[in-house]
């Protein structure tokens, strides 16, 4: 899952983009209304969070900009983070089309809920497990089981898995899975792709999945029967 951090403060901004990384999210940072929206228009992200107190274009504005796209993009949840508590602050960030609200400081266990919270609502799932036949893969703990026994997957296979089965039965381009994978400054080429899929597909034939290969449009995940 790939998530940008709209934050101007630099301590703040790093402290969080790392917490996010440790639990194997692909973290983008930028620091200014403008940058956020020129990473909005670059590459797909499965949630933005929103500082409002950003320099001259503020987060609201962001927001606003965002949200009167005509492409799915709109649809991205947005969850704000700000020192401004006040019930008039909140009501004109929801109303502008927030999905959640956080007031600084903030606990970062409360920041990860959250964030959970909203990927599965845009995913429309009540549960972080996504199952798939005697498959199940756990969204929060980042783990896989066949048949309740633990299949030990890399960071990396882990993601691939769970954007295949979030997409089970459409096809994935290698280009799809290292945008969902990969922040800015991680450097992994479309041939380490190969590489995880192939390690990934060996590990899945104990749950009977398959991983197939359709050329020239990517890897899919047949939905289940």
């Amino acid at each position: 899952m790939r998530i940008l951090l709209v934050e101007d403060d630099a301590a703040l901004g790093e402290a969080t983009r790392q917490s996010l990384r440790n639990e194997s999210y692909a973290v983008d940072w930028v620091s200014e209304g403008e940058r956020a929206l020129s990473a909005i228009e670059s590459a797909p992200y499965d949630l933005i969070i929103l500082d409002l107190g950003l320099p001259r274009m503020s987060g609201l504005a962001v927001l606003r900009v965002l949200r009167a796209r005509g492409d799915p993009k709109a649809a991205t949840p947005v969850l704000i983070t700000t020192a401004r508590d006040a019930v008039t602050d909140r009501v004109e960030g929801l109303d502008a089309g927030a999905d959640d609200y956080l007031v600084k400081p903030f606990a970062v266990s409360e920041l990860h809920a959250r964030v959970r919270a909203l990927i599965r609502r845009r995913n429309a799932a009540a549960s972080s497990e996504l199952v798939h036949g005697r498959l199940r893969f756990d969204q929060v703990s980042r783990q896989a089981r066949a048949d309740d026994q633990p299949l030990e997957l890399s960071a990396r296979e882990a993601g691939i898995l769970e954007v295949l089965l979030l997409r089970a039965g459409r096809a994935v381009s290698k280009e799809q899975l290292l945008e969902s994978l990969c922040a800015w400054d991680t450097d992994i080429s479309l041939n380490a792709i190969e590489v995880y899929v192939h390690r990934l597909r060996k590990k899945l034939e104990v749950a009977g999945i398959e991983v197939r290969t359709f050329r020239g449009l990517g890897y899919c995940i047949e939905k289940p029967q």
